[in-house]
């Protein structure tokens, strides 16, 4: 269910994100987690698609992930649908709250994965919201360059 990709192990990936919005910048967070939200990670079962972050009071929340109960956790489990803290530095809180005010962007999960180190981390994009002809045209462009390669296939 995990694969590794040059991040380390991923638990989670947010593929739809790509295509409902424009990134424009990428950023990676720490999660403050508790033991069987890190079990349950590690069996690889989260899910990020309706998830999203913002900064409230001066601190970074992912708000609406899903990380499922972990099986033996019995009485010490916790909520899936809890807010989690992100660990941000504080000037790039400050910053993400400005651009998020100012400039009308989002903060958008793309990947939940564990690093080399075995630390579970969020890599969060700083993105605005696709209109529905930007997505027409990046499916039309996906289209065109698919068939380019099979035409390339195709002569050599």
């Amino acid at each position: 269910m995990a694969k590794n990709d040059e991040h380390g192990k991923v638990v989670a990936e947010n593929r739809k994100a790509r295509h409902e919005y424009l990134v424009e910048d990428t950023l990676e967070a720490g999660l403050m987690l508790t033991g069987t939200e890190v079990k349950s990670l590690r069996t690889g079962r989260a899910n990020i698609q309706e998830s999203y972050a913002s900064p409230e009071n001066g601190e970074m929340w992912l708000i609406n992930a899903h990380i499922p109960e972990y099986e033996q956790g019995n009485r010490y489990n916790h909520e899936p649908r809890r807010k989690r803290k992100l660990l941000v530095h504080r000037r790039e809180i400050d910053k993400l709250q400005g651009v998020v005010k100012r400039e009308g962007m989002t903060l958008v999960p793309l990947k939940l994965y564990f690093d080399q180190r075995g630390r579970a981390k969020l890599l969060l994009g700083i993105a605005r919201g696709k209109k529905a002809h930007d997505k027409r045209e990046a499916d039309k462009e996906r289209d065109w360059n698919r068939q380019k390669q099979r035409l390339m296939r195709q002569n050599y």
